[in-house]
């Protein structure tokens, strides 16, 4: 009989690291192998002409349903984590939004046009808030409180994401406007599938904390969760408010997109109201929580520069970039590898910089750690208005030196975001504080939605100096602020139990 491994200090069987964050580095490798592979085709298949395979959607809304697509699937790890967190656990979870995920592509995988990319989205929202929350929360898991290890673990867990995320514009992207694209979006489904056989092969190292519930809804006389009247009734009439839209023909794609922008941003704000007000979060937890709402509105502004990537700077690579590379036509989604390439390539410095600056008492603060990103963030735009500003076709060099910059301040900010929400987090709110981590990028990506529809080819030169200023001011206000905010942010941390 298998025993699960052990989740304390102890445990360091993979690069020094619980071996249970080996499961879940390969599990999040394919899964983003999956989602990326598919986000790399899906603006150019929503506005390609239905003679070249696409559904041929005009591209203000093609780029604004990409960016809301992406909101709703950060949007639902609030679902998630409430699922987790009072009914299934986060390694269920895991595994049946995985399936949902899979479902999804096969959707897309089929001929079925608007019905099957509609179809697919619901299924990739759901599967998602399912599942990212929950391998997030798992890796916290691994680790006791105070474990020094605990940030490097987070950087290299990073890395399986991006592992999936380099690979998969190069070769499900290159399937897809080479040859088909439902070619392209079943490979994505394949992937998927291999991601479920890892988890489900490797889910007896993750030890028994996300087994069960942490905070287990109450149960009826016949053993049957109680959900709560206000989340049914909340359900009911939001379904009946869509399908009296859709009845009278009110439900266009514009108003969807308004509606998702709307939702993003309320919904977090909604959920730090819930935490900060409940009886169940200590004054102690209350005060952390206070401080992560500036570090979370930081997120928000870099997410909303970084998932820009598949939507802005997509349409520049095909559109105002010089594809021709000595006669070989370069595919336009390539270039979404750039970042995880270069993610792939830095992990491992900073993985070691942060422990070692730990050792020695000199690690820079989380505040200023996302500071750092938010300015870098606001510099990778910068850089991009000056090829903008020039006339005619541009090099492909800035488009991978602006990738490069903003995936360096992703470093900064990311996987700090993911260590510090679970050691932020009100211990009964744990997982569904990581899925409100993951609603910056909804809300962020919600926001772009609309910031999106202003984005013109020829004034690409001023819509990257708007965004890009912004972002970097802001930054730079968060590092002023930086030295106030890691009091609460930054506790002392335990020593590494491996050092004398």
């Amino acid at each position: 009989m298998d025993t699960p491994a052990p989740t304390g200090t102890r445990d360091r069987a993979f690069l020094g690291h619980p071996r249970g964050l080996a499961t879940l580095f390969l599990t999040e490798a394919w899964e983003r192998f999956s989602y990326y592979g598919m986000r790399a085709l899906l603006l150019y298949y929503m506005y390609d002409r239905t003679a070249d395979g696409g559904l041929g959607i005009d591209e203000p809304t093609a780029l604004s349903l990409v960016a809301v697509y992406g909101s709703a699937v950060y949007m639902a790890a609030i679902a998630g984590g409430w699922v987790a967190d009072r009914l299934l656990g986060p390694q269920r979870c895991t595994f049946w939004g995985g399936v949902l995920i899979m479902f999804g592509h096969v959707c897309l995988a089929l001929p079925g046009g608007a019905a099957a990319l509609y179809a697919s989205m619901v299924f990739i929202v759901a599967g998602t808030g399912l599942l990212k929350p929950n391998v997030s929360a798992s890796v916290g898991h691994l680790y006791a409180p105070g474990d020094a290890r605990r940030d490097s673990g987070f950087t290299i867990y990073y890395m399986g994401i991006s592992m999936g995320a380099v690979l998969a514009p190069l070769i499900v992207g290159t399937l897809g406007q080479r040859y088909d694209y439902h070619l392209g979006f079943g490979l994505a489904a394949v992937g998927m599938a291999v991601g479920l056989a890892v988890y489900a092969r490797g889910a007896r190292h993750l030890g028994a904390d996300g087994r069960a519930p942490a905070n287990p809804l109450p149960r009826t006389e016949r053993g049957r969760p109680r959900v709560p009247r206000a989340a049914a009734a909340a359900v009911a009439v939001s379904a009946a408010a869509l399908a009296l839209l859709a009845a009278a023909g009110l439900l266009t794609a514009d108003l969807v997109i308004d509606l998702v922008s709307a939702a993003s941003v309320a919904l977090p704000i909604g959920y730090f109201t819930v935490m900060l007000r409940s009886p169940r979060t200590t004054p102690a937890e209350r005060a952390r929580l206070l401080a992560y709402i500036p570090l979370f509105a930081a997120a928000v502004c870099f997410w909303i520069i970084q998932e820009q990537g598949a939507v802005v700077l997509a349409q520049y690579a095909r559109d105002s970039t010089d594809l021709d590379a000595g006669g070989f036509a370069v595919p336009s989604s390539w270039f979404q590898s750039v970042g995880s390439l270069v993610l792939i390539f830095t992990a491992p410095a900073f993985a070691a910089l942060w422990t070692a600056l730990a050792r020695r008492g000199r690690a820079p603060s989380t505040p200023a750690k996302f500071a750092t990103g938010l300015v870098l963030a606001g510099a990778s735009y910068l850089l991009m208005a000056v090829p903008a500003a020039s006339a005619g076709l541009t090099a492909p060099m800035w488009l991978v030196a602006s990738f490069a910059l903003v995936t360096i301040g992703e470093l900064c900010l990311s996987p700090i975001g993911l260590s510090a929400t679970t050691r932020l987090a009100p211990a009964a709110f744990a997982t569904r504080t990581m899925g409100l981590w993951l609603t910056a990028g909804a809300a962020g990506q919600g926001i772009s939605a609309q910031i999106v529809a202003f984005y013109d080819r020829d004034a690409a030169a001023g819509y990257f100096t708007a965004v890009g200023g912004a972002a970097a001011v802001l930054g730079l206000l968060l590092a002023v602020a930086a030295r106030w905010l890691r009091r609460t942010t930054d506790p002392a941390p335990d020593p590494d139990p491996a050092q004398p």
